[in-house]
């Protein structure tokens, strides 16, 4: 199957929420599913970056009928090359975060909701990670 998915972080790249579409689905279309979940679940949410493809008619659909603002982070035309864009890196990182999980890396499930839950699995066992290893307090020295 051919798939896109569309994350929604936290400012700090941990995933709130993901929506798998199938390929032929638009960034735009799949925003409009998962902005009035994610709206319904942070009553706080008032800002969102977002990068090119969520462009248009999204940016006033989101302050008129979630009351949320809608930040595209545009890449300057002026430059060539890589450039790092402002608040696109978080997402970035956690597409990597995710890719360390092996069955992320290939797109071997069939149906949306599966893609979906692997992709919650992975992110799990990451922030598991994180808390077991900060329980455990500092590594002591060895001994010479």
């Amino acid at each position: 199957m051919d798939a896109s998915g569309t994350c929604f972080t936290d400012t700090l790249g941990l995933l709130l929420a993901v929506l798998v579409t199938p390929a032929s689905t638009t960034d735009r279309d799949a925003a409009r599913l998962l902005l009035p979940a994610a709206r319904g679940r942070f009553g706080r949410l008032a800002r969102v970056w977002a990068d090119g493809g969520y462009t248009g008619h999204l940016v006033d659909w989101s302050a008129t009928q979630l009351g949320v603002v809608l930040d595209i982070v545009r890449r300057s035309d002026d430059i060539r090359g890589f450039q790092v864009l402002p608040r696109r890196w978080v997402v970035e990182r956690s597409f990597a975060w995710c890719l360390r999980s092996r069955r992320l890396v290939r797109d071997y499930e069939r149906r949306t909701d599966t893609s979906e839950a692997v992709i919650l699995w992975s992110m799990i066992t990451l922030l598991s990670r994180r808390l077991a290893a900060r329980g455990q307090g500092p590594v002591p020295a060895r001994a010479a």
